[in-house]
């Protein structure tokens, strides 16, 4: 035993329970839990196959020719929608839309109803400040007279407006100056105007009445101002 266990023996035996300490400690040990070779690779997979990914963008974005195509195939379908069979009215509105690149039929009716109901409301109120920023110079002044006598004779309209069941397109064209476009507005409102004693001159405070105006607006398309102005007001039978 004595002989086995000589110095020299004993030396590499250190030796090797050293470097087997060292690998272990280097490499680990298997716990039964690793995850295939395959599966390690795929985190780093995914990363390259990310960089090389090119994000996909709506159809037709980035290509003006297939954006215009399709704005031209949707206003010629509003066209047709509020034209209603009309050829004169649908060649108006073509003119009109050729000249102002802002104007859609629809997107104008649905601000024609605000300015009406805006307008006839001011009307009634006597607000002259938004008449005047919405109607051209000579139905503003028509407007105010109309206004003025009311005060003078110490009348008082009250006023609320219930609805626009029908609005229509009646004409459009291109003066080669300003674009016109006529709507014709068939509104529900209740309206009753009283002296300054109270007593009841025109209308029906309990009663919703219809009316029916006919309106033109008007704009330079050249100008920078988006803005339409009422031009002409009549009211319809």
């Amino acid at each position: 035993m004595d002989e086995f266990l000589d110095l020299p023996t004993l030396i590499v035996i250190v030796v090797a329970i050293f470097v087997l300490f060292r690998l272990r400690s280097v490499l680990g040990t298997r716990t039964g839990h690793e995850r295939p070779p395959i599966e390690r690779r795929k985190p780093a997979e995914a990363a390259a196959a990310e960089d090389t990914v090119v994000p996909l963008r709506p159809r037709g974005a980035g290509n003006p020719e297939l954006n215009d195509e399709l704005r031209a195939r949707k206003l010629e379908s509003e066209i047709e929608q509020f034209a209603r069979d009309d050829a004169p009215l649908a060649d108006g509105l073509r003119q009109v839309a050729a000249v102002d690149s802002t104007f859609t039929p629809k997107t104008f009716l649905e601000g024609a109803k605000q300015a009406y109901e805006m307008i006839v409301t001011a009307f009634a109120e006597g607000d002259r400040q938004t008449l005047k920023n919405l109607l051209e110079k000579d139905v503003f002044e028509g407007f105010q007279r109309a206004i003025a006598d009311r005060e003078a004779a110490g009348q008082k309209v009250d006023f609320t407006f219930v609805g626009l069941p029908k609005i229509e397109f009646s004409g459009a064209e291109y003066d080669k100056k300003n674009v016109l476009v006529t709507v014709r507005f068939h509104a529900e409102v209740v309206s009753a105007t009283r002296d300054k004693d109270g007593n009841l001159v025109e209308g029906n405070a309990d009663q919703v009445q219809t009316i029916a105006d006919e309106w033109t607006f008007a704009r330079n398309p050249k100008s920078r101002d988006p803005n339409w102005k009422v031009v002409t007001t009549s009211q319809l039978d």
